[in-house]
C-alpha cells in the first residue's frame, strides 16, 4: 500500500532535496544578504515576498534577526563583539555550533534594535513570519511526509541542516579562517574557492568584506571567479524584477602619470583593499629576503610567516610573538623598516578624514617620490603602478 503521493527512484529524492536547498541558498544570498542587509539591489515586491515565504518555510529564520546579526558582524568583525568570528570563538565552535551562536545573538534586544532597521514590517511579517517562525518548517515537514512518505523525513532533515551547516558554519567559519585573499581587508575574511556555486557565491567572502555594498561578489578583474548569485541577479534584472544599486567599481589603469592627480587619488581610495593586496604581492619577496637576513636559522621560518601575515593585515593585529619578531627585524633592516613605514603611510591616505583632496593628492605624490627614491626596486615598481590609476 502506497503511503505517499509520489514513488520516486532514490536519485529523484536527492535531486529534489538539492534543488530546494539551492533555492534556499539563493534566497539567503540575494534577499537576506545583498538586498536586505546591504541594500546592494532592489527587488520587485513579488520576488521579495516569495523569498520571505520560502525562507520561513525552509529555515524559520526571521529577516530582522538575520540582518541585524550580519550587520553587527561587519561592524564588529573579529572583535569580542563579533557574533560568529572563528578568530574569537574558534573554528570548531563556529563550524559545529554556528546556529547556536546565531540563536544566542538573536536573543539580544540591543543587537536587533541597533542593527535590525529597514527590514519588512508589514502585517504578514508581524503576525506570521516573525511571530511563528517554526510553523513554516513544521508545514514543510508535513508536505515532505505526504509527498514522499517516510523518506520525506530524510529530505526534510537535509533541508533543515543545509543553512545551519553551510551558512552558519562554513561561510562564517571557513570564510574567516581558510582560503585565499584577493583584498587586504582589516579582518580575516577569505575566499574559500573561486567558484561560488554551492553556496550561491558566498564562497567569495573576502571579496564581499572588501566591497560589502556590492551586489556582485566576484572580482570583475578575475574572470575565473564565478558568483552564481550574481548570475541570478542578472536574470532578474533582465526580467525587470530587480535593480542593481551598487557593484564593485572597475579598476581603470592608464599610462604612467608624471604627477598624481585627483583621479589617481580617487581610484586608489576606491580600490584601497586591492592596492594593499598589490602592495603585499609586489613587496612580498623583498620583505621576506630582508627579514631572512636578520634572523637566526631557528627563527627564520617564524619570521617569514610573521612578515607574510603583516603584509596582509595590520601589525597590531598579529600575535604577540610574531609582532616581536617583526619589530626586531625592522630594527635590524633599513629596507624592511622602509617597507613598513611606506605601507603605513599608504594606509594614512584614506584614514585621514580631515585632510582636503588637495592635501591628500600632495601626500600621495610625496609617497610616490619617497618610494622612487628608496632604492628598493620592488617599491619603485609599485609606485609606477600607482601612477597609472585613474
Amino acid at each position: 500500500m502506497q503511503l505517499s503521493l509520489f514513488d520516486l527512484p532514490w536519485w529523484a529524492y536527492a535531486l529534489f532535496a538539492l534543488g530546494t536547498t539551492h533555492v534556499t541558498i539563493v534566497a539567503v544570498t540575494i534577499f537576506l544578504h545583498r538586498h536586505q542587509a546591504h541594500h546592494a539591489l532592489d527587488l520587485h515586491p513579488a520576488v521579495g515576498h516569495f523569498f520571505r515565504f520560502w525562507l520561513w518555510l525552509n529555515t524559520g529564520m526571521v529577516t530582522r534577526e538575520w540582518v541585524a546579526i550580519h550587520r553587527k558582524h561587519h561592524a564588529k568583525c573579529e572583535s569580542l563583539d563579533d557574533p560568529h568570528s572563528p578568530q574569537v570563538h574558534g573554528l570548531r565552535a563556529v563550524l559545529l555550533e554556528g546556529s547556536e551562536l546565531y540563536r544566542m545573538e538573536s536573543s539580544k534586544a540591543e543587537t536587533l534594535s541597533m542593527y535590525g532597521h529597514g527590514v519588512p514590517d508589514d502585517w504578514i511579517e508581524r503576525r506570521l513570519y516573525s511571530r511563528h517562525p517554526t510553523a513554516g518548517v513544521g508545514i514543510l515537514m508535513i508536505v515532505d511526509l505526504v509527498c514522499f512518505g517516510a523518506i520525506g523525513l530524510t529530505v526534510w532533515a537535509v533541508q533543515m541542516l543545509w543553512i545551519p551547516f553551510f551558512a552558519a558554519g562554513v561561510i562564517n567559519g571557513m570564510g574567516h579562517y581558510w582560503g585565499y585573499r584577493s583584498f587586504a581587508t582589516r579582518d580575516a575574511s577569505r575566499n574559500i574557492v573561486p567558484w561560488g556555486i554551492l553556496i550561491g557565491g558566498e564562497e567569495l567572502h573576502n571579496n564581499h568584506h572588501a566591497y560589502s555594498r556590492s551586489a556582485r561578489l566576484s572580482n570583475p578583474e578575475r574572470w575565473w571567479e564565478i558568483d552564481v548569485g550574481w548570475l541570478y541577479i542578472c536574470l532578474l534584472v533582465r526580467l525587470h524584477l530587480a535593480r542593481v544599486r551598487s557593484v564593485v567599481p572597475r579598476l581603470s589603469l592608464g599610462c604612467v602619470k608624471p604627477h598624481c592627480d585627483g583621479l589617481t587619488l580617487e581610484a586608489i581610495i576606491a580600490h584601497r583593499f586591492d592596492v594593499l593586496a598589490r602592495f603585499a604581492r609586489s613587496l612580498h619577496r623583498t620583505a621576506i629576503a630582508e627579514a631572512s637576513l636578520t634572523a637566526p636559522g631557528s627563527q627564520r621560518n617564524k619570521l617569514r610567516m610573521a612578515v607574510k601575515h603583516w603584509l596582509q593585515k595590520e601589525s597590531i593585529e598579529l600575535p604577540e610573538a610574531e609582532r616581536m619578531l617583526l619589530d626586531q627585524a625592522r630594527h635590524s633592516s633599513t629596507a624592511l623598516q622602509t617597507i613598513y613605514v611606506m605601507r603605513q603611510r599608504l594606509i594614512d591616505l584614506w584614514s585621514r578624514s580631515t585632510a582636503t583632496q588637495e592635501q591628500l593628492v600632495r601626500q600621495l605624490e610625496d609617497w610616490c617620490l619617497s618610494a622612487e627614491e628608496s632604492g628598493i626596486a620592488a617599491l619603485q615598481g609599485f609606485s609606477r603602478k600607482l601612477r597609472c590609476y585613474g
